[in-house]
């Protein structure tokens, strides 16, 4: 039987998705092992961080997403001029050489110099990668299509935790640059398998005519910050939390190895839950979904706190493992709406504005909560917490009322 149209457009639909959902594990495989031992990497010692170092460690770790923040809305820009995988290639190929670098010093000047140059290949890939799922997924298909991408892309991040706080637990301090040369060949797979199942698929065209102005007025809509701008006070947590959580919970008791195994059991629970909460977002709201994740995260703020004030009981890393679940419905749901509300011509960008909100989060995350803890000490963090909550409730409150009064109007779109 001759293949139809139909058929042979699925399969390369298949196929592109596919190409970018397996670059984005070994990308995000590769950044978590090495964040997970980056601080101990920097000391040059596996347990526990001095007050006195915590800023220094947040400093290095911090540049790279300040080199994310100064440069992914002209990956963005590139990507919808030029085409969406040569930028993600090309993000691909500059993060496994400098990983590759990283292995080779310890001082934190070398090493923040060259979180700053990942910084900019990682925009650059996170930009492409999310263009490329909205353009290759139908609309009522695109929740389970983020849902997936955004499987992948956390169950990368802590399988590679997993591996990070194992490789902490028994490998010498000495030897942790080994993670890095490890995390180099992940991307360098990752590039190859990508790069082969790409092999032939017709090539988006290109914009005949490019007009800055329109593409960036397009992507700056209010309807679009509404959604990207949650992403921020969200990444000023989990910056933090990427850095510091081997360190804060050797101070807590808990062992690497220990911290290995929920990090990889949680890894396996995102799989299953991210492309559900996606279909979801698909039949009953992007915006339902989004307020669920809402409440997850409000509540994980609290379990959060009472777990600095009286250790990890059982019943609060219970809250807290609870609290997760529904927070994990904030990002897919998130994540297709604002690949609805993207226009074609400006769909890069706009997911390159999201990737300078979550760059400019983890930044401000960093600075903010290492100079609470630095003055105030515990009540600073209980302070940090607070900002989180509540910057999370008002944004999210704010799309609410907007999408209501859009619905008022007979204006409502895809996007609830």
């Amino acid at each position: 039987m001759a293949e139809t149209g139909s058929d042979r457009s699925a399969r390369e639909r298949r196929r592109a998705l596919l190409a970018v959902f397996s670059s984005t594990y070994f990308v995000r495989f590769a950044f978590g092992i090495t964040v997970a031992v980056f601080a101990s990497y920097i000391q040059g010692q596996t347990a526990g961080i001095g007050q006195s170092e915590v800023g220094v460690v947040g400093f290095v770790s911090a540049m790279a997403p300040v080199g994310e923040l100064s440069t992914v809305l002209v990956s963005g820009l590139a990507a919808d001029r030029y085409g969406r995988f040569p930028v993600l290639f090309a993000g691909i190929g500059a993060s496994a050489v400098i990983f590759a670098l990283k292995a080779t010093s310890r001082s934190p000047f070398v090493l923040g110099g060259l979180n700053l140059l990942f910084g900019i290949a990682s925009g650059a890939i996170l930009a492409a990668s999310l263009a490329l799922v909205a353009d290759w997924s139908r609309i009522d298909e695109r929740g389970f299509e983020m849902g997936r991408f955004d499987a992948m892309n956390l169950f990368g991040w802590v399988s590679g935790f997993a591996f990070g706080f194992a490789a902490l637990g028994l490998l010498p301090n000495a030897h942790l640059n080994i993670v890095f040369g490890v995390g180099s060949a992940m991307l360098a797979g990752g590039l190859l398998l990508a790069h082969r199942l790409v092999r032939g698929l017709p090539s988006r065209p290109r914009t005949a005519t490019f007009d800055l102005s329109d593409v960036l007025r397009h992507a700056f809509r209010r309807s679009v910050l509404l959604v990207i701008l949650p992403w921020l006070v969200i990444y000023m947590l989990i910056g933090t939390a990427l850095v510091f959580l081997g360190s804060a919970a050797s101070g807590l008791g808990i062992s690497p190895t220990y911290l290995a195994l929920v990090i990889g059991l949680g890894g396996a629970i995102l799989v299953v839950t991210q492309p559900y909460f996606g279909r979801l977002s698909d039949r009953a709201g992007r915006m339902r979904l989004m307020m669920v994740g809402t409440v997850g995260f409000v509540a994980l703020m609290g379990f959060a706190s009472l777990a600095v004030a009286f250790g990890a009981r059982p019943e609060i890393l219970g809250g807290i493992a609870v609290s997760v679940l529904p927070a994990l419905a904030y990002g897919p749901a998130a994540l297709a709406a604002l690949a609805d509300l993207a226009t074609e011509m400006s769909r890069a960008t706009t997911m390159a504005i999201y990737s300078l909100t979550i760059s400019a989060g983890m930044v401000v995350g960093l600075v903010l909560s290492t100079s609470l803890f630095a003055v105030l000490g515990t009540v600073g963090l209980y302070l940090f917490f607070g900002v989180i909550a509540g910057g999370l409730v008002g944004l999210t409150a704010a799309r609410y009322r907007d999408e209501e009064a859009l619905r008022r109007e007979g204006l409502t779109t895809r996007a609830r």
